[in-house]
């Protein structure tokens, strides 16, 4: 999802540049060797490394072993090989997930490391975050220019809506969509639906990582980019139902887990830097549910 849209954000902002995109067709980036000869061959000034094994929480907790190994795979892949190549210019892509499971609202980057993680995102936190501190090494040992962002969660057009592998503002609109259009009177939600999360619309956090390649002298080692305000699993269901159009209601299934409580972003070292987020949630969540809607998923359902 952020990928693709940092591609399309690159070709709108930046059309001068040679923009190379790196798929799942040009190279396995768990294969260092695979890895260093992209990299290799196209020599790039800069990366913005976006790739990542992601999902949901039940995918996450289904599969903790996999989301460890294979974000640790890539990353290390990628990392080792900007490294040997001397690649002078590197963002990296983390999550809010690094942060502790207990921790005050809203986090700051320094309160990375300050407590244990949350259990069901144990795995994928582990391996963002020793990719998170090669940057940080790599940037002081060699003099590169690595840094790291650490988003709040993201949707958007090109979300993943697979059931059980989605995020929570995808998994709302699939699961409404298709109660919908089969006319189910009632909804499933994992939890109790008072969990709160951030949410940035996709688009906002491409156009600015576009805007800030070869511009990162100023940044910190990492930087929170989230859009400042939090709303509970109910209210994205509640704004789900709206964009669909759905008339029915939710049943809350508490002996499913719910994570953390609350997990609120202070992204004022970006907003310090021009970091200025402004698509309203129902109007991303428009956008997201008009091109799912043109998806083989909603075909299906």
């Amino acid at each position: 999802m952020l990928g693709s849209s940092i591609a399309a954000e690159w070709r709108t902002q930046r059309p001068l540049d040679e923009l190379v995109v790196a798929t799942r067709k040009d190279a396995d980036l768990r294969n260092r060797t695979q890895t260093r000869e992209f990299f290799a061959a196209s020599r790039p000034d800069a990366i913005i490394h976006a790739a990542a094994k992601v999902g949901g929480i039940q995918a996450k907790i289904a599969q903790p072993t996999s989301y460890l190994l294979d974000n640790l795979l890539l990353d290390s892949s990628v990392l080792s090989a900007a490294i040997e190549l001397k690649i002078p210019e590197l963002v990296y892509v983390s999550s809010a997930a690094i942060y502790p499971a207990e921790v005050r609202q809203p986090i700051v980057e320094a309160d990375l490391l300050g407590g244990p993680l949350e259990s069901a995102n144990e795995g994928y936190s582990l391996a963002k975050i020793a990719a998170g501190k090669v940057c940080e090494y790599a940037s002081r040992q060699f003099g590169f220019r690595y840094r790291v962002v650490a988003p709040s969660n993201l949707y958007g057009p090109h979300d993943d809506y697979s059931l059980g592998n989605g995020h929570l503002v995808a998994a709302a609109i699939a699961k409404i969509h298709a109660a919908h259009v089969a006319r189910s009177p009632k909804v499933e939600v994992w939890g109790d639906g008072t969990a709160r999360r951030e949410f940035t619309y996709v688009n906002d956090l491409a156009q600015w990582l576009v805007s800030q390649v070869g511009f990162l002298d100023d940044w910190p080692d990492v930087l929170n980019l989230g859009c400042g305000t939090d709303h509970s699993v109910a209210e994205y269901y509640d704004v789900a139902k709206k964009v669909v159009g759905y008339n029915g209601s939710f049943v809350f299934d508490t002996s499913k887990p719910s994570g953390v409580p609350r997990r609120l972003l202070d992204s004022s070292r970006a907003r310090a830097l021009g970091w200025n987020p402004a698509t309203p949630l129902e109007t991303g969540m428009a956008a997201s549910y008009t091109k799912f809607l043109t998806s083989p998923l909603a075909e299906r359902r």
